[in-house]
């Protein structure tokens, strides 16, 4: 019996938790478990993970309880800090479905011990967003917890919930209206070259910054993975005045990026784009996810985004994070 803040916590310990740290021997292993797990996505998988390898110290981790693969952990080590990995908008423990919570409080605790070993002080937490889970799958929020781990940024997202749909704003109709009018049509595209070069435009354009991808970097990724990573644009005239770049995965249509040219602005070539991808193609998917709209570690909304998101029906999501000490 652990007692905690008040609380008494009956900790039941299992059998041992072995943990390896990821080499290139372990690729199939891992990527086969990321596939059968209850909370992966193809951003787990190794190849999409190590497109960047050049830029982090790859500290990820498998935990082992009787030579059985239990749960994975993508990860970097800097200057003394274990980070979920850095290179992922998100990723904390990613699990098999006979996960229990007893059993994570031996993984956490197993981590922590790892920590020490490696000198590591610190570990940075990304949670894994709940509407990207097959199955509940928060028992690393219980675990965060017991180890008083402190929320450390907060980033709102917009998804919808395809099975409970609300109608589009009024304004959203006027432009999807509007652009039909004008002979715009919705397809995929293989453009992803020009979409980037719009995208880059926009970025330096309206924020003095640039997109997380190159161009080279977006062109292999889509190579690797062709049916989760998605070009959609609305066109005139053959002419691309918007796209969206949609990172799908098992439950979840994500937006990745979004470009729209100044003619398409006042078209609404956005605009349908989304309609298409929301009411048409992506209709079956549990959520569509708009992506988050705010700066560094969630202290300042980008308020006129949001309300364009929540114009389509979108509603919030936290991306989480937290930290503690081994």
């Amino acid at each position: 019996m652990i007692h905690w803040g008040g609380l008494s916590i009956l900790h039941n310990k299992n059998k041992p938790i072995e943990i390896c740290v990821y080499n290139s021997e372990l690729k199939s292993l891992w990527n086969n478990f990321v596939e059968c797990s209850r909370n992966g996505m193809f951003l787990f998988d190794r190849d999409y993970m190590e497109y960047h390898s050049d830029r982090f110290i790859d500290h990820s981790l498998l935990f082992f309880q009787d030579s059985k693969l239990l749960c994975i952990l993508p990860a970097n080590v800097r200057e003394g800090t274990l980070y979920s990995h850095e290179g992922l908008t998100f990723g904390g423990i990613i699990s098999d479905r006979q996960m229990k919570v007893s059993i994570l409080l031996d993984v956490f605790d197993a981590l922590s011990e790892h920590c020490k070993k490696e000198n590591i002080k610190e570990i940075l937490y990304k949670v894994i967003p709940h509407i990207y889970h097959s199955i509940p799958s928060e028992e690393d929020l219980y675990a965060l917890f017991f180890h008083k781990a402190e929320l450390v940024s907060r980033s709102v997202s917009l998804a919808i919930c395809q099975t409970n749909v609300s109608q589009f704003e009024s304004n959203r109709i006027r432009t999807i209206k509007k652009a039909k009018q004008n002979n715009l049509i919705v397809k995929e595209s293989l453009d992803l070259k020009f979409f980037m070069e719009m995208v880059e435009a926009n970025l330096l354009e309206r924020h003095n910054a640039k997109p997380t991808h190159s161009i080279k970097e977006l062109q292999l990724l889509a190579e690797k993975f062709p049916n989760n990573i998605k070009l959609f644009a609305s066109l005139k005239d053959d002419v691309m005045l918007a796209g969206v770049l949609i990172y799908e995965s098992k439950n979840v249509a994500k937006v990745q990026y979004v470009a729209t040219s100044q003619l398409g602005r006042s078209l609404g070539a956005g605009d349908i784009v989304f309609d298409f991808l929301i009411n048409q193609h992506y209709k079956e998917k549990r959520y569509f996810d708009f992506g988050t709209s705010m700066s560094p570690q969630g202290l300042s909304l980008n308020v006129g985004l949001i309300e364009y998101k929540e114009s389509f029906g979108a509603r919030t999501v936290v991306y989480d994070s937290y930290k503690f000490a081994p």
